[in-house]
């Protein structure tokens, strides 16, 4: 008898719950003018178990709905936290607010989820997707490259923490960019130092690129301004180092005929001096390092 009435009891609790929602949706309607803040499309949103709304929010993904998807991934993980049903919830609200724009939201819930779930079926995803959060901020040369090397981080735990996945090969496309991009400011720099004529300034930045970006694109300009600042200095030796090692990889460039030019306006031409940084750096991009 108490078991009856106990679970009596319950039914008449759901019950009144249940008209209490709808008396509320019945105010709201009637109230929304003069109570702004209250949105009726959330209510009764929580009391769904957490299985249907998962399918909810996949259906409103599948619609183009992403903001109703994330709400209703939002419950769930909000609702019933540290279940099967979080777990996944989270990766699809990661999803979903990169594709909204809510990058910074994505990197929240995507760090969350690596934090908690680092070993699971779907990490290696949302690794990735976190680094594709990386790259869409990725900015003009002109501007800061933080994300670019955001980027590389991410995409390279995606390559040596899931390197059986399928994410591996977009991974390391993603890292080649970002890095042309560092690469690209180290040399937008350079060049600002290279009209103002502060040639060791410029030289330093040059250096940085063929020494840790050798395999960018933007390495033969690198390697023809070495040429252009070291014999504009009067270093003439080194200058001859950075055309000939333009030459043994660039043969065809014409950043290597403008180097090889320029030497011989003063009757010098490329000549490796084997004890030169450059000579070393050129050693490592023969072995494409």
């Amino acid at each position: 008898m108490a078991y009856a009435g106990s679970e009596g009891m319950m039914k008449t609790a759901r019950a009144l719950f249940a008209s209490l929602l709808v008396l509320s949706a019945g105010a709201s309607i009637s109230g929304c003018q003069s109570d702004p803040d209250i949105d009726i499309t959330k209510l009764g949103l929580e009391t769904d178990p957490p299985d249907v709304l998962y399918t909810q929010g996949l259906a409103n993904m599948k619609a183009g709905n992403m903001a109703e998807a994330a709400r209703k991934f939002d419950a769930i993980d909000r609702e019933n936290p540290f279940s099967e049903w979080a777990r996944k919830a989270l990766v699809m609200s990661t999803f979903v607010k990169y594709r909204q724009g809510k990058l910074d939201d994505a990197l929240a819930s995507g760090n969350r989820y690596m934090a908690q779930y680092p070993k699971s079926q779907d990490a290696a995803y949302v690794q990735y997707l976190i680094g594709l959060t990386y790259s869409k901020q990725i900015v003009d040369v002109t501007q800061d490259q933080r994300a670019s090397a955001k980027t590389i981080e991410a995409m390279q735990a995606v390559v040596d923490n899931y390197p059986n996945s399928e994410y591996v090969d977009d991974a390391q496309a993603k890292i080649r960019y970002a890095r042309d991009q560092l690469a690209g400011k180290e040399m937008q720099i350079g060049r600002y130092y290279m009209e103002r004529k502060e040639y060791l300034a410029a030289i330093s930045r040059f250096r940085i690129v063929v020494e840790k970006y050798p395999n960018t694109n933007q390495i033969e300009e690198a390697l023809a301004r070495l040429v252009e600042a070291y014999y504009a200095m009067g270093i003439v030796d080194e200058a001859q180092t950075a055309a000939a090692v333009l030459g043994h990889n660039y043969p065809d460039s014409q950043w290597y005929a403008d180097s090889y030019k320029l030497l011989q306006t003063g009757g010098a031409e490329p000549r490796e001096n084997k004890g030169s940084w450059i000579a070393a750096a050129g050693k490592k991009l023969l072995l494409g390092s």
